[in-house]
């Protein structure tokens, strides 16, 4: 069986994932993250080494996770990875949730086929001219059909995952740096990604700036403590009809410094002219990462600006011992 759990992280807190992950590797070396708050584990091996079932051993994961951090999770156990990560997506707060093999048709059956992995906006909205809307009908289309209305290997593949089947494998990845940090690459780049989600769709533009804080505060901490630099930021915004905008742009120079990718962060923003347009969640990826020791510094003659990178540093030595809430901007002291 495949264990997809999601932990509830609190904004600020996506950097505990490694330390998550780690406590899945005693379980599985089989471990795959999921960035920014949940994992994909392969308990095949595990269940024949500790003579439990998937259930019991997802069980001493979420116990584990409440001990050690305090922090609860949804959790999918399923045949493979699409089906486990439908299924944690269903599960409520602080619950498991099981489909077994000869459950799968059932689970499926009445599922939109927006929900399977690889269908788009777009094409969802051709299958369902087509009357395919949900996975079940999908499933059931002649080949032939499916295949000339999408093409020949789209519509295999589109409709092999309506039928419960994902042939892609869990890669273990929580080990090797930089994915251990949340990092991702993009081509040759390697890169860093946050994001927050909102409650409900939010049109306040000051909560909108109040999340690019808090994202741009997350990068910066993890970028120092990687001792790395970024060169440019990419901001997406995803809207409530789950479209997105993404807009990218250069920093002056590689950095790390907050205040420099939370100025860059409000300028991406500013420029999308978002005025009342109804936010789902808010994405930011530094790219371009290179180690901190090999960019450059532009001096200054600017106290305030020396000032400020001596009270980062020091800020960051007590997030180090503290906790990462220990100290943060005062427009983010109330956040949750």
């Amino acid at each position: 069986m495949i264990l997809c759990a999601r932990f509830h992280l609190p904004p600020m807190y996506e950097a505990a994932l490694p330390a998550l992950i780690a406590l899945a590797e005693g379980l599985t070396p089989v471990v795959q993250a999921l960035p920014p708050d949940g994992l994909l584990a392969d308990l095949a091996g595990a269940e024949k080494y500790f003579g439990q079932d998937a259930g019991q051993l997802a069980a001493v994961l979420r116990v584990r996770a409440l001990a050690h951090f305090g922090l609860d999770c949804a959790i999918g156990l399923a045949p493979n990875p699409m089906l486990a990560r439908m299924v944690a997506r269903d599960a409520g707060p602080g619950a498991t949730r099981t489909v077994l093999p000869d459950e799968v048709d059932r689970f499926l059956a009445a599922k939109p086929v927006r929900a399977l992995d690889g269908i788009g906006r777009s094409t969802a909205r051709i299958l369902c001219a087509y009357g395919l809307d949900t996975a079940g009908r999908l499933a059931d289309a002649p080949p032939g059909t499916v295949q000339r209305i999408l093409g020949a290997r789209p519509g295999r593949e589109l409709q092999e995952r309506a039928r419960g089947i994902d042939r892609t494998p869990v890669v273990p990845n929580a080990s090797a740096f930089p994915q251990a940090l949340g990092f991702a690459r993009a081509g040759d780049a390697p890169m860093l990604a946050a994001e927050r989600s909102f409650p409900r769709d939010e049109l306040d533009p000051v909560r909108h700036r109040r999340a690019l804080l808090s994202l741009a505060e997350e990068l910066g901490v993890r970028l120092r403590g990687a001792g790395q630099v970024c060169r440019s930021l990419s901001l997406t915004v995803r809207y409530a009809d789950r479209s997105t905008t993404t807009r990218t742009r250069t920093l002056p120079e590689p950095s790390a410094h907050s205040p420099a990718l939370g100025d860059l962060a409000y300028a991406l923003h500013a420029a999308l002219g978002l005025q009342r347009a109804r936010v789902r969640g808010i994405s930011l990826r530094a790219e371009g990462l290179v180690p901190a020791e090999l960019a450059a510094h532009q001096l200054t003659f600017d106290p305030e600006d020396e000032r400020a990178r001596r009270i980062e540093a020091v800020a960051d030595r007590a997030r180090a011992r503290f906790g990462p809430r220990a100290i943060v901007p005062g427009t983010l002291s109330d956040a949750a």
